[in-house]
């Protein structure tokens, strides 16, 4: 008997052995190819890896935008139609009085947002211009000190998380850019992203960024009695150059580089599907090639298709799921990466919240489940007697 012989037979007699359970039997086959294993884990890893950062990514900067058009305390927000970025929106004092003049309006106030690299701690630091007459309408609480009057050039509000950031408390004085303040009051929005930035004269921070009459952003109110869907639908009419946003799943209305960003996300997740699904598939046809006498024995001693079938999804699962853990910890660290470049400074907040790490297993599963239907199908569907003569 030749040595390939005995270890064929020696190799049959572990499959059919009595301690061998069904677990055993899959963590067995798993360990008797580890290197094969362990890149078929890391091609999963690379997979939920990428689909979570770009998800993470995505979510965060939909984030920093659904807050800055959430600032004020409104029934719906009006930007300029077609913006790239809503921070590049321009409504002027003509279009305010238009849309004050719509009927079922009660109020709007127009801000002027502008963001500035304040420091290495506050790359994104919002200073939000507003006629100070329309704070309460804004939503804006003065905790402490007084507001800025309208036309002052050198007065500024902090939003309390401001203050506590940098150190500053009424009376202070502050620079930024090349202007210096003094700080009059510190104020509460009950919104994070407002509390954490600065208010000054709308006329002086229009004069300072060069927009004359303009502002980015306007608040609506509406008046009791009055469908909000139905005024939103008369001012698109009205003034077509505008779009309104109400709902978080409308803010890609007025930033196109949300609605950029969601594709991509989408493509990303279904090509990394796509690619762990061919890599996982190949694998595991090779595995099955090499296995098929194992598999002829298997169903020889009584083992139903079904079983031989969970056999092979099994394994596959048990190294998907293992890379995708280890997804998770690429994707963590690609995304503190992220976070510290330039690009995303200030922006990108990461929130790993339970959804993320759904979607890993969820990612996992799929490119586990997919790949293995086809070998696993071809394993089940052997007939014994010609799986046996294999060498």
């Amino acid at each position: 008997m030749s040595w390939r012989s005995a270890e064929r037979r020696a190799r049959d007699r572990s499959v059919v052995g009595a301690d061998v359970t069904f677990a055993a039997l899959l963590l067995r086959n798993i360990a008797v190819k580890p290197l094969r294993s362990a890149l078929t884990a890391l091609a999963v890893a690379i997979g939920v890896a990428a689909g979570i950062t770009i998800g993470v990514v995505t979510h965060s900067l939909r984030e920093s935008a659904v807050q800055i058009l959430s600032l004020g305390h409104a029934d719906f927000s009006v930007s300029q139609e077609g913006v790239s970025d809503v921070l590049s929106s321009a409504i002027d004092e003509g279009e305010l009085e238009r849309i004050s003049a719509l009927d079922g309006v009660a109020s709007v106030i127009g801000v002027l947002i502008a963001p500035v690299d304040l420091d290495a701690d506050n790359p994104f630091f919002l200073q939000i211009g507003i006629d100070p007459r329309g704070l309460a309408e804004f939503g804006v609480r003065v905790v402490e000190g007084v507001p800025f009057s309208p036309t002052a050039p050198n007065e500024i509000m902090l939003g309390y998380r401001a203050a506590v950031n940098l150190g500053r408390s009424v009376g202070d004085e502050m620079t930024i850019g090349d202007n210096t303040y003094r700080v009059v009051g510190l104020f509460a929005t009950d919104q994070e992203f407002g509390d954490a930035a600065s208010m000054l004269p709308l006329v002086t921070l229009q004069a300072q960024e060069r927009k004359p009459g303009d502002v980015t952003l306007a608040f609506v109110r509406v008046d009791a009695g009055y469908d909000a869907d139905e005024v939103r639908a008369d001012l698109e009419q009205e003034i077509p150059q505008l779009v309104t946003v109400r709902t978080v799943e409308e803010f890609g209305r007025v930033d196109r580089n949300l609605e950029l960003l969601g594709a991509a996300d989408t493509a990303a997740t279904m090509i990394t599907l796509a690619f762990g699904v061919i890599i996982v598939t190949n694998t595991m046809l090779l595995t099955f090639t090499e296995r098929i006498r194992e598999f002829g024995v298997l169903r020889a001693i009584g083992w139903s298709r079904r079983r031989v079938m969970a056999a092979v999804m099994g394994e596959t699962m048990l190294v998907s799921i293992g890379g995708a853990a280890v997804g998770v910890a690429l994707s963590y660290f690609g995304v503190e990466v992220l976070r510290r470049l330039d690009t995303f400074r200030g922006l990108l907040e990461p929130d790993y919240t339970f959804a993320v790490f759904g979607r890993a297993l969820l990612t996992a599963v799929g490119i586990g489940a997919f790949g293995a239907v086809y070998p696993a199908l071809r394993a089940a569907l052997l007939v014994p007697l010609e799986a046996l003569r294999r060498e």
